[in-house]
């Protein structure tokens, strides 16, 4: 028998593809020996107050020069912005589609995206979180009058929002979830596309089998995804696995799509990155090398 390739991966907790994958044995299939860092995973989700960018957890793979066979993935505007600024390259052969809203209080008085104007909105530092907030509010708003607070990974923004740190916080799955539980209110939700990242050498076949592994988890919760959704119990961060949660009613998350990346997407992402004033660490454009 074979012996199994090494990979790390950093799971962003957004989807329950990866835990899937690796319960059911697909990585192993595909000639994976798969370590998920849960250095990176844990810390993603906890505060990245005064952390600037190259510090925050996702970001020390490759920072410190530890971005051996590590995989992760972040949003379309964050992969690619990581890439343009010299931390890996951005995968194109396939993506993910994901859930996104901003929540506010039960008894808060904002009801619609323009009540948000000049409101503090909890997000992660040029993340997910952060980048949705331009883009979606922009149609409601004047640029200046959204205000984004860097208050770090998941569990850090939805406990900022519990207890009333800040009036509104952009979340991602399975905090929007969580928070629908915990009777949290949603002003707006919408989907953005998801991009993994990974270091430039790493190996085609094994970026191919990691993908396939992926799919294979795709195909099963799209058979019955009932079955596997207490999966999201991995996900849950350290400061809110006391709760009885009922994963019953959590949501898909992130889905995969096998396919490349949409035509045009990265030209907009830096036309967008430019206009929210987002682009200050960027030093190369070209997409034959930001791209996998």
């Amino acid at each position: 028998m074979n012996s199994l390739s090494k990979i790390r991966v950093a799971p962003k907790g957004m989807g329950i593809n990866e835990f899937v994958a690796l319960e059911q044995g697909f990585f192993a299939h595909e000639g994976l020996d798969v370590e998920f860092d849960m250095k990176v995973f844990r810390g993603m989700q906890q505060s990245w107050k005064g952390l600037d960018y190259f510090e925050r957890p996702q970001d020390l793979p490759f920072a410190e020069g530890e971005d051996d066979n590590v995989i992760q993935c972040a949003c379309q505007w964050g992969t690619i912005s990581n890439a343009a600024s010299g931390m890996g390259q951005a995968v194109r052969d396939f993506y993910g589609i994901s859930p996104w809203g901003i929540f506010v209080r039960p008894d808060s008085g904002i009801h619609s995206p323009e009540d948000l104007a000049d409101v503090p909105i909890a997000v992660g530092l040029r993340a997910g979180s952060h980048f949705n907030v331009p883009y979606r509010l922009e149609k409601h708003l004047p640029l200046g009058k959204i205000n984004c607070q860097n208050i770090g990974g998941f569990s850090a923004r939805l406990e900022a929002l519990i207890s009333g740190e800040v009036e509104a916080a952009s979340l991602l799955p399975p905090q929007i979830d969580m928070a629908k539980q915990l009777g949290m209110r949603s002003i707006i939700e919408d989907e953005f596309i998801t991009i993994w990242w990974v270091p430039e050498h790493m190996s085609k076949k094994m970026v191919a089998s990691y993908k396939n592994a992926l799919n294979a988890a795709e195909r099963l919760l799209e058979e019955d995804l009932e079955k596997y959704l207490a999966t999201w119990r991995h996900c849950v961060p350290v400061s809110f696995q006391d709760k009885d949660w009922d994963f019953q009613k959590f949501s898909r998350g992130e889905r995969i799509v096998n396919e490349t990346l949409p035509d045009g997407l990265i030209d907009e992402i830096f036309e967008q990155v430019d206009r929210w004033d987002l682009a200050q660490h960027i030093k190369d454009r070209d997409p034959n090398t930001i791209l996998y």
